[in-house]
């Protein structure tokens, strides 16, 4: 089974874990690191001939448009994250749509050639209060989301009610859900971000295994930045030190030892659009 990975596109300093610490203005003044830590991860998809979804930052896009028209000579899906890394569950309406349409009118102005077809929400903020957004997205023509988390647990995201294969989540829009495996009636994330980093890669394999033998093809995703252990390093408190600089030295093994243990495309191959 061809399962499909994903990278959200997005330097080390636009993540919210940071956000209390770097301003959205202060981001010009950051040390990009996004295009030296992007050209690792497409030297590994090329190495194992994969094809991946790039959910690409509108401001990353605007500041260095030459990294996302090698991203798509080379093969891949150009999908948005969005322009500024919004937290949806803390913008309007209004607010979400200006972001979006800022984003793909860069991705346009610079010269991708596909269709966008899909979106993720940053920090996977589409949760049950901000469904709203999903209209938004088929005003725009979008044809898929990928940012509902099916679990209960997390403070700040999560559907816990949301389905575990892909479904249409509206009567224009498919939804690829984050992937989890259920064990004793919860379901558990295991494809990506801090979890493949925290987690054994074996508990990944095991639950990537489970899911295709259910017949369920599962969504991987990743940042540049998580794979660079020699990013700037802030002080903040200790959980949230752990949840971003955990395990930095070991992503880049464990995502060619990944690659190379299953088969992966582009969510947009998966989905059959």
């Amino acid at each position: 089974m061809k399962n499909a990975i994903s990278i959200d596109l997005e330097d080390w300093f636009c993540v919210h874990n940071l956000s209390r610490l770097i301003k959205k203005e202060d981001w010009d003044g950051c040390e990009s690191r996004i295009s030296k830590n992007t050209e690792c991860i497409l030297e590994i998809l090329q190495e194992h001939k994969t094809q991946a979804t790039f959910f690409v930052l509108g401001w990353i896009a605007e500041k260095f448009p030459e990294l996302i028209y090698k991203i798509e000579q080379n093969g891949h899906e150009i999908a948005t994250h969005g322009y500024h890394h919004l937290n949806i569950i803390q913008t309007t309406p209004r607010e979400f749509e200006e972001d979006l349409k800022k984003s793909l009118d860069i991705l346009k102005k610079i010269g991708i050639k596909q269709d966008v077809l899909g979106f993720r929400a940053p920090s996977f903020t589409i949760v049950e209060k901000t469904m709203w957004a999903l209209e938004i997205l088929e005003k725009y023509n979008l044809k898929y989301d990928s940012s509902i988390f099916p679990i209960g647990f997390h403070p700040t995201y999560g559907v816990p009610s949301a389905l575990l294969s892909p479904y249409k989540v509206s009567s224009k829009l498919q939804e690829f859900p984050m992937s989890c495996v259920r064990f004793f009636g919860v379901n558990f994330p295991c494809c990506g971000g801090a979890y493949f980093r925290f987690f054994p890669y074996t508990y990944t394999r095991y639950c990537i295994k489970k899911c295709n033998s259910l017949g369920r093809p599962i969504v991987f995703y990743i940042h540049p930045w998580e794979i660079d252990p020699d990013q700037p390093k802030l002080k903040l408190p200790a959980l949230k030190y752990l949840r971003h600089y955990y395990n930095l030295d070991k992503t880049k093994k464990r995502l060619d030892k990944l690659l190379s243990d299953f088969q992966f495309t582009t969510i947009r191959n998966v989905l059959g659009l």
